[in-house]
């Protein structure tokens, strides 16, 4: 009803379907399925206006490439549970893998049970060298990835990039966006930084999402940090959240605020 109540509001004002989806991802963010700890998060995250200018609807399958423990997947799965599909394509694991990847694989599963607050999302896998089938071929109208490159291309290099991006066209349908928020490297910098910093290059990811088939629609500086230099003792680790310093020049870090991102937004062509 509720829906249907803001499909009705927004059809009397005259304005289009992004305006009840831009509703929908304010009820998301503001919902009780999210801690007070993750909204206050917000002020250096930008959920809103990141999904509003990815393009995200109530509609779409969607699907969230490494998701950890489901920061943005509160917003995502709340937007789309009743008209479309939230997609966790969630850490690989296999014998070999670290403790730490399933207790996290285990813990968001559960999550998704009947009852727990992701009841009826997918969960997949995806790992850049061992599993690249994160949904079913064409079925996502969205795949979004955040804060993820940097590991993708400090664990594997150029090939660990390449699987990655050409995973999320195959994912995709014709039409279909790929959403990227990543830590940003000025272009000035040695290329040897990305190998460790946690930080990339837009011009090496723009040419990674092209080389996969992928245009370059539009890229907004709403997670953007004019105050972050990208060159810090412990890289990216170095700011809030993570404090990698610790008490070391603490509130020097603070002040700064978390990294300077870049965001893009890629089209798969029809």
């Amino acid at each position: 009803m509720k829906k249907l109540a803001q499909l009705v509001l927004a059809a009397t004002l005259g304005v289009t379907a992004t305006y009840a989806s831009a509703d929908a991802i304010s009820d998301a963010a503001m919902s009780d399925i999210r801690s007070e700890k993750a909204k206050a998060r917000d002020e250096y995250r930008h959920p809103q206006q990141t999904l509003r200018f990815f393009g995200l609807k109530p509609d779409m399958t969607v699907v969230e490439v490494s998701p950890g423990g489901g920061w943005y997947a509160d917003i995502l799965y709340s937007v789309v549970k009743e008209e479309g599909k939230y997609v966790a394509a969630h850490f690989y694991v296999d014998d070999s893998s670290s403790d730490y990847y399933k207790k996290s694989v285990k813990g968001f599963k559960e999550k998704t049970k009947p009852g727990m607050k992701y009841e009826g999302a997918e969960v997949t896998a995806f790992d850049p060298m061992k599993a690249l089938d994160i949904a079913k071929a064409g079925s996502a109208d969205m795949v979004l990835t955040f804060r993820n490159v940097h590991n993708w291309y400090m664990g594997h290099g150029e090939e660990g990039i390449n699987n990655a991006f050409g995973a999320f066209f195959k994912a995709l349908k014709p039409g279909g966006v790929l959403g990227v928020v990543e830590h940003e490297l000025p272009e000035s910098a040695d290329d040897e930084a990305m190998k460790k910093s946690g930080y990339m290059k837009r011009s090496y990811i723009v040419a990674a999402a092209e080389k996969a088939g992928f245009v370059l629609e539009a890229s907004s500086d709403v997670n953007a940090n004019p105050m972050d230099t990208a060159d810090h003792p412990r890289g990216v680790w170095t700011l809030p959240p993570r404090l990698a310093l610790e008490e070391q020049d603490r509130d020097k870090y603070l002040a700064i605020g978390e990294s300077n991102r870049m965001t893009l937004k890629f089209k798969k062509p029809n």
